[in-house]
């Protein structure tokens, strides 16, 4: 059996928390590791707090395969992930020269001041991230791939983390749209549809146009032939739900 293999994304900042920035990271990062085999198991919005970051990530690091992090690693007082990543695993942080080269590429030897040259400390041991939007790398620590906040900056990391990602079993999911029946009326029978199935969940997500209601059915799983045979009830489902209505 191939092997289940997992992430956890660890969303980092206080602007995430008051509602200033709504995050978009956590559906790119899903987006980007499903095709590869990864499932991600947890993901947790945290602020700018070195104790609980460093905490989150050693508890992360340690039950996934796989952890991302978003936020922190500029170059403002209140950029403290790369510290507080260092300080998970007990290793020393310093500024790395080829960080610092890196950066090189964006700014003069006049604009690369005390406060950007934070962005070129990095965890002992760590190997860079490029970063094709803004230069100012990411990095990895053991299993942690420690990445920007800012969404486009973000996604262009990713493409130098592909080639990094061992997956697994990939997941699989197929819907069927129910118009005009409400969630409550197909909970019952949406529970004994997945009873019978191991390895497959089931989810219903309603939406409203205006007059009209209706649900989406989706199943994820690993095994199209069993999702197949689950899409043919969740069928038969719909067609008996709108027969009584």
């Amino acid at each position: 059996m191939t092997k289940i293999v997992t992430a956890g994304v660890i969303l980092i900042g206080d602007e995430l928390l008051s509602g200033r920035t709504q995050d978009t990271n956590l559906s790119s990062i899903a987006k980007f590791l499903t095709p590869l085999g990864v499932t991600i198991g947890e993901a947790r919005i945290i602020a700018d707090n070195a104790n609980i970051i460093s905490q989150t990530v050693k508890d992360f690091s340690d039950r996934f395969d796989y952890v991302f992090t978003t936020g922190g690693i500029g170059p403002t007082h209140d950029d403290i992930t790369a510290d507080s990543i260092a300080s998970a695993f007990g290793i020393g942080i310093s500024e790395r020269e080829d960080a610092l080269n890196v950066l090189r590429k964006r700014y003069s030897d006049e604009e690369l001041n005390a406060a950007r040259r934070r962005m070129a400390r990095v965890p002992d041991g760590a190997v860079l991230i490029d970063n094709p939007v803004s230069q100012a790398p990411g990095f990895q620590t053991k299993n942690v791939f420690t990445m920007a906040g800012v969404p486009q900056i973000m996604k262009g990391m990713l493409a130098d983390v592909a080639h990094r990602i061992e997956g697994g079993a990939k997941t699989f999911s197929i819907s069927v749209t129910a118009s005009g029946i409400g969630e409550g009326d197909a909970a019952a029978p949406l529970a004994a549809i997945e009873s019978q199935y191991s390895g497959v969940s089931l989810g219903s997500y309603p939406f409203f146009n205006d007059d009209l209601r209706g649900v989406n059915f989706v199943a994820r799983g690993r095994d199209m032939v069993i999702l197949d045979e689950v899409k043919e009830k969740l069928e038969k489902l719909v067609f008996e739900l709108s027969a009584n209505e």
